[in-house]
């Protein structure tokens, strides 16, 4: 696994990250009711290789079904670009690729394994 330092955030530019994650990894798509609406491409990370660099007072909290995925957005641009839980090995983090800066989004899609969410 070859992780490398990226930064993202929303669009507005009030949200910014940096997260160390492996792009040769393939992200995931999922058709669940809220994945599927906003077509993220996400990638997991353990919480320690994630820093929010600002804007966590511009971050509004969604939660649905199990309340279990702290699904967090922009409340300027509304943009989800991270989202905040509890993985099988502790505090992890799923970033959406989508959100990285300098990402070829392309080569991301093409490579996304999906999940089937929705059947859950």
């Amino acid at each position: 696994m070859a992780t490398s330092k990226h930064h993202g955030g929303c669009h507005c530019g009030a949200v910014r990250y940096t997260v160390e994650l492996d792009l040769d990894a393939p992200g995931m798509t999922c058709n669940c009711s809220i994945c599927g609406r906003t077509g993220g491409i996400l990638s997991f990370v353990p919480a320690e290789r994630f820093t929010l660099d600002k804007g966590e007072a511009n971050l509004t909290d969604y939660q649905f079904n199990k309340n279990i995925i702290h699904h967090l957005f922009c409340k300027t641009c509304g943009v989800r670009s991270f989202a905040r839980g509890d993985g099988p090995k502790g505090p992890t983090v799923a970033v959406n690729i989508r959100c990285l800066d300098d990402v070829d989004v392309f080569a991301q899609v093409g490579k996304a394994k999906q999940f089937d969410g929705k059947s859950m």
